[in-house]
């Protein structure tokens, strides 16, 4: 949480945290600003001072809504360094961050640096300004051990904000549920008004206009994937594929708050009219698997435990798994979940049992979604929620909403 920031630089030996680019669409910057529309900045966290934001001069009323120290880039016009080097934007450039570092103080130490920007341009810059300021040490947060341990854990008003993204995900999700029992079926394939086949392209247009109007973004887009396609994890699933009943489809959908804020993510598994029996058989198996690892939640316990019981839970019913050959292609084949914020995937991860920092802690929020995958039997199966720890220790989803397998057509 930021509550613990200061502790973590300390323990970290960070003097200061550099935080460049937009504030949009930069989970680090957004976690300080807010999704502001600030086109580019640079934002410097140092304790026992008030965060300093360098801005466009055109932005400053924007700027002004976080309620930090604001500096205008106007107060360093490009025009002048340029005169220092002529012919060398790069240089120039350096020489303007120099100024601005030694206006604010920050000429010695360790600064941590985090954001958003084009890596080759950016990297010579930061280059460049350390040999004007051998002093300082700039250096990437590698480990995730300053910000992303801080985003690890959320505050009340981090959880409410991901509760408002996950009302919107589901009323999107029922919208797209309720549309496709509606559908007129010709010979086994849904059909829309002209008589064409309702296609996979169809229903992310749907998806995309539903998100829209109700004020959230998909930067990410969706996996919306029928038979073979749902059988690979993140197969997006192809265009023009047509929608056809008793086809399983995966329905992975995580959208965020517009302008980068937080996201949700979810999962549903549908067939729709019927399911074959043997994919009602795998479902099934993944729901006992679900149901059995929310059953078993407990306040610190390491993340990974869950995959090794996740796997151990699949090799009994006869599955391959991740754990016995890394490169499997068919049965459970991935993380079982991972933590869940202003980046889609962040801390804690289930798959990094050697980082014993991947507890499921008071704030922590994350997924569960077991799945079966078996392409070359035409299907997928994955059912996943978001989940959170409450200031108790209990465990909750965010969003209750059914996990049956088969949509019932309302025409049939």
């Amino acid at each position: 949480m930021k509550k613990d920031l200061e502790q973590l630089m300390k323990d970290n030996q960070a003097d200061a945290l550099w935080i460049s680019g937009a504030a949009q669409q930069n989970p680090s910057m957004v976690y300080f600003t807010g999704s502001i529309h600030v086109t580019a900045a640079d934002l410097f966290i140092i304790p026992g001072r008030t965060p300093i934001l360098f801005h466009g001069m055109m932005e400053r009323e924007e700027a002004a809504k976080t309620g930090f120290q604001l500096i205008s880039y106007a107060k360093y016009p490009l025009s002048e360094y340029q005169r220092h080097a002529p012919g060398n934007l790069l240089e120039a450039s350096a020489l303007r961050y120099k100024k601005m570092f030694e206006d604010i103080g920050l000429t010695e130490g360790t600064i941590l640096l985090y954001g958003s920007r084009e890596v080759g341009p950016f990297y010579s810059l930061v280059k460049r300004l350390q040999e004007l300021l051998p002093k300082l040490d700039i250096k990437g947060d590698f480990d995730d051990a300053v910000i992303m341990e801080a985003r690890a854990t959320k505050d009340a008003a981090e959880i409410e904000e991901i509760r408002k993204i996950a009302r919107i995900t589901v009323d999107v999700v029922s919208k797209v549920q309720e549309y496709l029992s509606e559908q007129e079926v010709v010979e086994n394939i849904l059909v829309k008004d002209d008589g064409s086949a309702l296609t996979i392209r169809d229903v992310k247009a749907l998806i995309n206009l539903w998100l829209a109007e109700a004020g959230a973004e998909n930067p990410e887009a969706t996996i919306f994937a029928i038979g073979r396609d749902g059988g690979i994890p993140h197969s997006a699933g192809t265009p023009g594929d047509a929608i056809e009943l008793g086809k399983p489809i995966v329905f992975d959908i995580f959208p965020c708050q517009a302008g980068g804020g937080y996201f949700y993510d979810f999962t549903r598994t549908w067939c729709l009219g019927f399911a074959p029996e043997e994919v009602q058989n795998a479902y099934d198996q993944v729901k006992s698997v679900y149901d059995q690892i929310a059953s078993e939640l407990e306040l610190g316990a390491h993340a990974a435990s869950y995959q090794k019981r996740t796997c151990e839970l699949f090799e009994g019913m006869g599955h391959a798994t991740i754990r016995q050959n890394p490169a499997v292609e068919e049965g459970y084949i991935h993380s079982l979940g991972h933590g869940l914020g202003l980046n889609v995937h962040e801390k804690p991860w289930f798959g990094r049992k050697e980082d014993p920092t991947n507890t499921l802690r008071i704030g922590s929020v994350f997924t569960i979604e077991p799945g079966l995958y078996y392409p070359d039997r035409g299907f997928g199966i994955r059912l996943e929620d978001s989940w959170y720890v409450a200031g108790d220790g209990s465990f909750h989803k965010f969003i209750d909403y059914p996990m049956e397998l088969v949509v019932p057509m309302k025409g049939s």
